[in-house]
């Protein structure tokens, strides 16, 4: 019998804790399996032989069912990028030894990009030296939903969800007053926008906002920007504005970059903010409305309570799978979803090699974005939508929701 062992890595999400439950779940019922290991602080607790023993802590099934509704990583989690095992194998053999220590014989790493880069260094590694008993399988993890191969990514489900909900609120909050304003509402995505899109889900029981909606995938121009907020100004008096983090413009800069110096000269002080920020100061000064900007930061990733049961579910299922395809023997690859059918929503679990998705990005296809670049088509909503169905069930204590703590 071997030793089962799982790590978290990269931002966490409202899911990632569900992943981690699938594994352990697969792990508590096969027979191959002794005991299941958790790395604390992903790849770099993992070197540090900074393991926990799981199988006790989370036998409990209302344990499990606890940790599906806690946020965050809950074994911690690290961005650390291996190094090039043909340049140095220094990393990798500290790897080794405490595989060798603890007896492990399957490895589950959740994460996203540079996760799955190190399963793709790890399994390559194992496999240039011929350690073939050692079996290692990627878990995607991650909001930006931005990996390839897999339909979505765990986690995203509910980033979605929280975006959606918290733009009818505050659409719901902006149209009180009577005053012209923008809200500029910033939402994570360096280098893809599917967070940025689900945005339009607000819109979904009757509220407009967002109005405008610009995503990092189109070149993002600040006069037509402007000419698009003082046109839909003209319509109406409250504009609502969602923006990806990562927009570009022409040149692909980053904006905030490529127009810091403008930025100075136009208001006479240095913007450090980000995207949002600076589009506030820009539309305080060439239009002269009520203007905010609002970051949404790391509630997108951590709001458990607003979580899609869709994704906790998928997440869930994935991390048994994960868990199973290695426990058979199989590595080097990564657990994807893909979607089968459209209506009804069906899904299944597929694998595929780790090669094909390491240090690569899923952009949003261009032809879901309108013409104009300043909206999403109702090909994305419908993309988005099953993704965001349902409600968790959620145990509160003195008012709050209660989440689990490992020792």
């Amino acid at each position: 019998m071997k030793n089962l062992l799982v790590a978290q890595s990269g931002g966490p999400s409202a899911a990632i804790n569900a992943t981690l439950v699938g594994v352990v779940e697969k792990g508590l019922a096969d027979r191959n399996i002794d005991k299941i290991y958790g790395a604390k602080n992903g790849i770099m607790g993992l070197m540090r032989g900074q393991l926990v023993e799981l199988s006790e802590q989370l036998s409990d099934p209302e344990k499990l069912q606890l940790l599906c509704q806690t946020p965050s990583s809950v074994l911690g989690s690290c961005r650390m990028k291996l190094s090039d095992f043909k340049e140095s194998t220094f990393e990798y053999e500290k790897i080794i030894q405490v595989f060798r220590k603890y007896d492990i014989g399957y490895f589950i790493y959740i994460g996203g990009n540079d996760s799955m880069d190190t399963v793709y260094k790890l399994s390559e590694y194992c496999k240039e030296m011929r350690i073939d008993d050692i079996k290692i399988i990627g878990a995607p993890k991650t909001i930006d939903n931005d990996l390839t191969e897999t339909d979505h990514c765990p986690g995203f489900g509910s980033a979605a969800k929280y975006v959606a909900t918290t733009m009818s609120e505050i659409s719901c909050d902006c149209n009180v007053y009577a005053q012209p304003s923008v809200t500029i509402v910033e939402i994570m995505g360096r280098d893809a926008g599917w967070l940025t899109a689900a945005s339009a889900l607000g819109r979904l029981n009757g509220d407009t906002a967002p109005d405008l909606i610009y995503l990092c995938e189109r070149p993002f121009c600040v006069d037509q920007f402007l000419d698009d907020v003082r046109a839909k100004m003209a319509e109406k008096h409250s504009i609502i504005v969602a923006v990806s983090e990562g927009i570009r413009n022409e040149e692909d800069d980053y904006l905030t970059d490529s127009l810091q110096d403008r930025a100075a000269d136009a208001f006479g002080h240095k913007i450090l903010a980000g995207a949002s920020r600076y589009l506030e100061e820009i539309i305080r000064f060439e239009i002269g409305c009520k203007v905010r900007s609002i970051e949404l930061s790391v509630m997108q990733r951590c709001a458990s309570h607003v979580a899609s049961a869709a994704d906790i579910y998928e997440s869930r299922l994935l991390g048994a799978a994960a868990a199973d395809y290695c426990i058979s023997g199989e590595t080097g690859k990564m657990a994807c979803i893909k979607r089968v059918s459209e209506k009804p929503y069906r899904f299944a679990i597929d694998f595929v090699e780790i090669e094909k998705i390491a240090n690569q990005v899923k952009k949003v296809p261009d032809e879901w974005i309108t013409p104009a670049g300043n909206d999403v088509t109702q090909e994305m909503i419908d993309y988005l939508l099953p993704l965001i169905q349902g409600e968790m069930p959620c145990t509160y204590r003195n008012g709050v929701p209660v989440h689990l703590r490992l020792d």
